[in-house]
């Protein structure tokens, strides 16, 4: 085999391509998804309402959409400010508790959904929205900074841990001793993309500590394999048996990936003091191409057991979304042929079945064999990951999207 020589991220055909699909993707999602009585909708393969009537709209849904165009308003796509304009207002008016404090989980026509639970997941989404809404000048962002961050301070952070504490119900009594990993790896992403709107340090501290947590000592302990569920006192518990969406059973190799360019992204917004950081970064993307990945149909399994066994074997869309981000920040950081090789592997795949061609969007969830399958997801929810994996290769690997967009193509 021939040595890759030239890394597909510096090549114009490749770089056209990956702006298409981004385009795609904002073309679907922006014509289909906006729900005229606030928020989005969730969309079924073909791109019509899930649910046309009164649908629970959960608030990383909303923030999700909020973020991906704020991006799109960045970038100068005409349509993109109403899109962001329309998913503040949401989360302000309607997500927002105005009464004891913080982000109801989900929410409908009447109000507050789910028993009105309030997720360290959801303000995490909350906080990325109003940063990247700050960037583009949206009048709420600056309150809604202000106000989702004192809650994550009062309520969530735990200082003795140095993480954030996982759920609360509607009065903020507490549900249950869960930690988990992954509310802190997006809590994690939203410090960083808190601190570039803003500047303020303390952001960055919190993400550090984070990710000193769940990698440098749980996930190093695991051989650089990223355990999901915490008892209390932030131990493993292996014997975790929660949603299969969210918090499905032994390890996740997609969030391995995640958590490979976070934490790249971190080391370089820290001023790439951390050496533990590049090393890690290199480790979870290893661990997870060599434990994680189908060699007889591709793609990455779903999670694993604790044996390295799959669990559940769909092939998921944003495992793959966060290889191909991974693998570009890997190679701008720690450039080989290894990590070239898995970045053109991994979106031969997506291109090959990822991408739907007949509807537009990506399928979202594959079969082992790697047919559209609706087991866990019902169509086509988000735009987030998928948009972003189009995106990440294009801009420095010095940050988030958006600032790489700022630094790049001029502001605002």
């Amino acid at each position: 085999m021939p040595t890759l020589t030239t890394p597909w991220t510096t090549r114009p055909t490749h770089r056209q391509w990956l702006r298409d699909q981004a385009e795609d993707l904002f073309e679907f999602y922006g014509t289909r998804a906006i729900h005229p009585g606030g928020g989005f909708y969730d969309l079924k393969a073909d791109g019509t309402p899930i649910q046309p009537v009164n649908q629970v709209r959960g608030i990383h849904g909303t923030a999700r959409m909020v973020h991906s165009f704020a991006i799109a308003s960045l970038l100068g796509r005409p349509g993109s400010d109403p899109i962001v304009d329309h998913g503040m207002q949401y989360l302000w008016n309607v997500h927002r508790d105005a009464k004891r404090g913080g982000y109801f989980w989900a929410v409908d026509d009447n109000g507050a959904a789910d028993n009105g639970r309030k997720q360290g997941y959801g303000h995490a989404f909350v906080l990325l929205a109003a940063s990247s809404a700050r960037l583009v000048g949206h009048p709420l962002a600056d309150k809604m900074i202000a106000d989702v961050t004192e809650v994550i301070n009062t309520r969530f952070w735990n200082e003795t841990n140095g993480a954030i504490d996982e759920e609360f119900n509607a009065d903020w009594s507490a549900i249950s001793p869960y930690h988990g990993q992954n509310s802190n790896m997006h809590m994690t992403e939203a410090l960083m993309a808190a601190f570039e709107a803003t500047g303020n340090r303390d952001y960055l501290s919190k993400a550090e500590r984070i990710a000193d947590l769940i990698i440098h000592r749980r996930a190093k302990e695991n051989g650089y394999r990223v355990a999901e569920h915490f008892d209390a006192n932030w131990a493993l518990d292996k014997g975790y048996k929660g949603d299969q969406m969210f918090r499905p059973p032994g390890t996740t190799p997609g969030h391995w990936l995640e958590w490979a360019r976070l934490v790249l992204q971190l080391w370089v917004l820290s001023g790439k003091t951390a050496a533990w950081m590049p090393e890690a970064a290199d480790g979870l993307f290893r661990q997870a191409v060599t434990i994680g990945w189908d060699e007889k149909y591709g793609g990455f399994f779903y999670n694993l057991d604790w044996d390295d066994k799959p669990d559940m074997r769909h092939k998921l869309w944003w495992p793959m979304s966060e290889g191909a981000g991974a693998a570009a920040f890997l190679g701008a950081h720690r450039p080989s042929e290894f990590h070239e090789t898995w970045y053109r592997r991994i979106w031969d795949v997506i291109s090959r079945y990822h991408l739907d061609r007949k509807y537009g969007g990506w399928h979202e969830q594959l079969s082992e064999d790697m047919k559209p399958a609706y087991s866990l997801f019902a169509g086509k929810a988000d735009i987030y990951h998928a948009l972003q994996a189009c995106l990440i290769p294009l801009y420095p690997a010095n940050g988030s999207i958006t600032r790489g967009i700022i630094e790049t193509e001029g502001k605002r």
